[in-house]
């Protein structure tokens, strides 16, 4: 029978509850238990989908097409278990889902209420599609206090009382600030968050503390007096060099101990971090080092390419690389050109984005990347930009444009129609909904033989997560591939261009897909592993 972990946060946002949840994944894991992790965000949008990335950060895709918070990448990148669409739920889905049973009369003409009818419908997502997970771990996003998460604490309350009371654990994470003006570390935020969290009537089990610096242990006993908590299960969170450390720490710090002794499990057996350990010792320990620029348009919030970074990190990691990661401006591009921002990098990326703002600076560092022999990376917008600027400046095409910059030009990209998948024939009109109508989850990719995209992956067909509406003309293939611009794989009906690459370039691949969204740190992607190794050659030759 799983037993269910609820992980709320305190005092401020952006502790890293999101982290936390997946190292105490990470963790369990290594004592040899089933986890799943889920998310259930607060707020009223039916999925991050359509939110700015500036504002919330990248939209994570699961292998079912599910949009989804960006937790769920850490969730996968430290467990390795494939996040789905019942992994996660927000406030706008769970009364969507209430107020459709009430226009089908479910409730019978009953009254409905955030409790029990909102109430009952968190309940049901948490306990829903679980099979033989030993741990289910409920993260809830914000802060406790906050107006919006009241109905899931009042759910998890109940749930306590529905279950086994030794099926459920509460693990509250807060903040433990240093006052430099008194010398001294303050628990004070903290007691107040905890009680914030009884009148919810919730008593933390465990009490997760975010410090910069050692908490003493006359502190921690105060703290486990005032929030009514064991001293045992007072566990400092410490900031470490590397996020791959914290499952580390934590497991050096009792929490998976603490865990493990609350639900009357075996606690005192050694525990195989062999993996963990590889990782954090190849990542604070580089044999060199490279710079790698990201041209993006949301770099103002570097949460917008995360899953990005991470994965940029994961071929360092397998490369023994360091790998410096300068975030440029599409816009700074247009208006400085790209020689200034990108002469001194060993490797380009582009990745996914939306919209017109910036894209004539995207197409101006391909154009640079390809003349000077530069390892480049195009990811969804980045490869259809590729195509773009191969058009115009190899094929002669100078109007070449994708039909989402507008009506006029030669529409060498365009809004897709219609596309197959598990579910059958799907069909999108200009005039649909923008919110989960795009092309969304893991799609076959079949390779052509002998292509560097074949010989990166090892395979002639792959699978690949896509979060895409627009697509490259399959008609234009004939034209680019007679000026070096391979269309190295293809949806299996040959319709769709799912990678392409130059035959005279010594590391030019771009994607539709997006590979970042499964990579993992003891389990790089790919076109990662060999992207930093192609830039790793271009160091050394520049």
């Amino acid at each position: 029978m799983a037993k269910f972990i609820f992980v709320t946060g305190g005092v401020v946002s952006s502790l890293g509850k999101g982290l936390a949840a997946a190292s105490l994944g990470a963790v369990l894991q290594a004592r040899g238990y089933k986890v799943r992790l889920r998310k259930l965000d607060p707020y009223l949008n039916v999925d991050p989908g359509t939110m700015s990335p500036t504002q919330h950060g990248e939209v994570f895709v699961t292998d079912d097409g599910a949009e989804t918070d960006l937790d769920l990448g850490h969730y996968e990148r430290f467990t390795g278990v494939s996040a789905r669409k019942t992994d996660c739920i927000t406030t706008g889905k769970i009364y969507s889902n209430v107020i459709a049973k009430e226009r089908r009369g479910d409730y019978l003409g009953a009254t409905v209420q955030v409790v029990p009818h909102i109430t009952n419908e968190i309940k049901d997502f948490i306990l829903g599609d679980v099979t033989d997970e030993d741990f289910v771990i409920c993260e809830v996003g914000g802060t406790v206090g906050d107006i919006e998460g009241l109905p899931y604490l009042e759910a998890f309350r109940q749930l306590r009382n529905d279950l086994d009371r030794m099926q459920t654990m509460f693990v509250h994470l807060t903040l433990v600030p240093y006052i430099p003006s008194a010398g001294e570390l303050k628990t004070k935020p903290s007691q107040h968050s905890v009680k914030e969290l009884q009148r919810s009537g919730i008593q933390p089990d465990l009490l997760l503390c975010r410090s910069d610096r050692e908490i003493p242990q006359s502190d921690r006993n105060k703290l486990a007096l005032f929030c009514n908590v064991r001293e045992e299960n007072v566990v400092q969170a410490l900031d470490v060099k590397s996020i791959y450390q914290v499952p580390l720490s934590y497991h050096h710090e009792g929490m998976d101990r603490a865990v493990c002794k609350h639900f009357n499990l075996p606690h005192d057996k050694a525990v195989d971090f062999t993996k963990w350990n590889a990782v954090v010792d190849s990542h604070l320990n580089p044999e060199t080092q490279v710079e790698i620029a990201v041209v993006g348009k949301y770099t103002s919030l570097q949460d917008a390419y995360k899953s990005l970074n991470e994965a940029i990190v994961h071929g360092g990691i397998s490369n023994h690389t360091k790998t410096n990661i300068t975030y440029v401006s599409s816009e700074d591009i247009e208006k400085d050109g790209a020689l200034l921002h990108l002469k001194n990098m060993n490797a380009v990326i582009v990745p996914g984005a939306f919209g017109t703002r910036g894209a004539e600076g995207k197409i101006k560092a391909i154009q640079f990347a390809r003349e000077n022999n530069i390892p480049y990376l195009g990811i969804c917008f980045g490869m259809q930009m590729a195509v773009i600027e191969a058009a115009r400046n190899l094929v002669g095409l100078t109007n070449a444009v994708s039909s989402e910059f507008g009506k006029d030009g030669e529409k060498i990209v365009g809004l897709m129609t219609e596309w197959d998948s598990e579910a059958g024939k799907q069909k999108r009109a200009e005039t649909a909904d923008l919110g989960g109508t795009m092309r969304l989850g893991s799609y076959p990719c079949v390779l052509k033989a002998g292509t560097l995209a074949e010989k990166i992956y090892g395979s002639s067909s792959i699978g690949e997560r896509h979060r895409h509406r627009y697509e490259v003309n399959i008609r234009y293939k004939e034209n680019l591939e007679k000026q070096g611009l391979i269309f190295s794989g293809l949806s299996p009906d040959g319709s769709l261009p799912e990678i392409v690459e130059y035959n005279n370039h010594p590391w030019f691949v771009a994607v539709q897909f997006h590979p970042e969204l499964k990579s993992k740190p003891f389990e790089p992607h790919p076109l990662f592993h060999s992207l930093v190794a192609a830039a790793t050659q271009h160091n050394k030759e520049s």
